[in-house]
Parts: structure tokens; sequence; C-alpha cells
């Protein structure tokens, strides 16, 4: 266990961060402002949303530290942050469809190389990737999408690292922990190993490199 400061400290310049949340449901806020704080830049974000008012990853690119952001809801009522910067030009979108941007993580993290999926055929979504229709269907190959750095916030870890989440918080923190090379994971509080039932672990500590404790 460090504190935040520590845990981000050696997330480099040009990194692609995957930062949970579904808008701030699940965000790891006390992660991300250590990441403000420590100044790396020219950042890819991944994540569902494009930043949510004026807090959480909207901090991170109202500072001008984010070059691109991968999502699939770039825009809703309290978007103006990312609005304002992808009009004026100062940062790039790839829009992905939610599915397939929770499954591209997931294949990342279980080393599956590409697939196939409906979602975007006929659309610009799908503009310059392969096809194959399959069983008379039309399917686009959809790339793995993994991260240097992985933001994550959860319930409950134990010592080792296992992990439990609060009902919707857990949304993209399961397969973002498997597909970033370090995965750092703010936490309420943190309990002796064993107790947590190894039944409802969600994400195994073999996936967590640092743990911070919010409380």
């Amino acid at each position: 266990m460090v504190d935040a400061d520590a845990a981000v400290a050696d997330v480099s310049d040009g990194s692609t961060v995957l930062v949970g949340g579904f808008g701030p449901a699940g965000m790891p806020f006390v992660l991300i402002d250590a990441l403000l704080r420590q100044g790396a830049t020219d950042l890819t974000i991944v994540s569902n949303n494009a930043g949510n008012a004026d807090t959480g990853l909207a901090t991170l690119l109202a500072a001008g530290r984010v070059r691109k952001v991968v999502c699939s809801f770039p825009r809703q009522v309290d978007s103006w942050v990312f609005d304002g910067l992808y009009r004026d030009g100062r940062i790039e979108l790839d829009l992905v469809p939610q599915g397939t941007l929770a499954e591209r993580m997931r294949a990342a993290g279980a080393g599956i190389g590409a697939f196939y999926c409906p979602t975007g055929v006929g659309t610009p979504l799908a503009d310059g990737k392969e096809t194959r229709e399959i069983d008379g269907r039309t399917y686009v190959l959809e790339l793995p999408l993994s991260g240097d750095v992985a933001l994550v916030a959860a319930h409950r870890a134990d010592r080792a690292g296992n992990l439990v989440y609060n009902k919707t918080a857990r949304n993209f923190g399961p397969v973002m922990a498997t597909a970033a090379a370090t995965t750092l994971v703010q936490v309420a509080e943190v309990v002796d190993v064993g107790g947590i039932d190894p039944e409802v672990v969600v994400t195994p500590g073999i996936y967590v490199d640092r743990l911070v404790v919010t409380g």
C-alpha cells in the first residue's frame, strides 16, 4: 500500500491510461488528482466518458495534459471541457461503441489477438477496418486495447490485492485491471487476507500492482 502520489509517480509522458468509471460512478478521483499533481502529459485516456463537469478526468483535460481520448460517450450535459477542446482542435477523439470498448480491453487482458464484432458495421466507425461475412452476417475486425497504466476505484481490498466493488461502480474496473501493464487501485478499506470470501472476489490480486486507501 502506498499514498496516491507515490502510486502515480512513475507514470510517464505519452502513456495510455485506462480510467475506470461510468460517468462519476466508479471514477478513481483520488488517483486522477494525484496524476494531475504528478505532471505527466501527452496522455491517451481510455474511459467510458470524456470527463464530467470540472472534476476528475475533466481536470486532466482542462490542464492540457491529454492528447487523445478513446471513449464511448464524449458528450453529455456536463462535458463542456471536452467539448471546448474538441471544437478548438486541441484534442483527438477515437469513438468506440461501449460494448466494443469493454471487449477490446477484455481481449487485451485475455491475450486474444483480435475479434470480429457486428457493432458499427455500415457506419463510419467501421471505416478502414477489415470486415468478414460469417453465417450470412457482416462483422468488423476489432483489435485489443491495452494500457500502460490503469486507474481503478474499488470498494474493498485485502492485503493481497483481491478486489470487490460497490454495485455499478464496478463497471470497467475489472477489464481495465487485466488490460494494463500496471494497475493502480484506490479502495475505501483494506482487510486482512481471508477477510474477503474468495467466492465474491471480482478482480484477483495478481492484476493489482498498487493499492491506495482513501478511507
